[in-house]
């Protein structure tokens, strides 16, 4: 059975590392270095895989990283201190912090801690609010990248109808913003669809 429109998004990745590469080599060239750090707060599993494949991704494309990890029991105030120390160090220029966290630390909590120009995930209020704007700076990675497999297969959602299926912060709001918007391609009329499970 022939799959004409499935996009390859295998392809797409190794193709954007590749430009990624150059971009980074040409940067450390006029002396930057990109950095990025990780924060992983317990042993989750899954965590531990996605806090993994980064640090392989960054190894890989020539940034420097460096990984934290706090265990389950850290308190959020032990967080907010390592986030802040983070902030200020002049050689990151990305956090990312993992979730899920454990349930006796407040997301939007910690999310609003990381700076702004730093909050390489998109999760910061006022990113978020850029983005609802059309004005992106970052975007969550899932949503921002199923903007750019659209781009690189020439697939235009201006005039189209788009359905967003799931509305949570991290997938299914920012996608039916990057849609909507026209700014950062989009110009789409979307639907998001949501049903509560129990």
């Amino acid at each position: 059975m022939a799959y004409g429109n499935l996009i390859d998004g295998r392809a797409i990745a190794a193709q954007l590392q590749g430009e990624l590469i150059q971009r980074i080599a040409a940067l450390k060239a006029r002396g930057l270095q990109a950095g990025l750090a990780f924060v992983r707060v317990g042993e989750d599993p899954a965590s531990k895989v996605y806090v993994g494949r980064k640090e392989k991704t960054s190894v890989e494309l020539g940034i420097v990283s460096e990984t934290h990890v706090l265990p389950e029991v850290a308190s959020e105030a032990e967080l907010l201190q390592l986030i802040a120390k983070l902030n200020a160090d002049p050689r990151l220029h990305g956090i990312l912090v993992q979730a899920p966290l454990p349930k006796h630390i407040r997301q939007e909590v910690v999310y609003a801690s990381v700076l702004p120009a730093k909050d390489v995930d998109g999760f910061h209020p006022v990113n978020v609010g850029l983005l609802s704007q059309g004005r992106v700076r970052f975007a969550p990675c899932t949503p921002f990248g199923v903007m750019e497999m659209l781009r690189r297969e020439g697939i235009d959602p201006r005039g189209k109808r788009a359905v967003v299926v799931g509305r949570s912060s991290l997938v299914g709001s920012p996608m039916a913003n990057l849609l909507l918007h026209k700014g950062v391609q989009g110009d789409a009329t979307v639907t998001v669809a949501h049903s509560r499970t129990p």
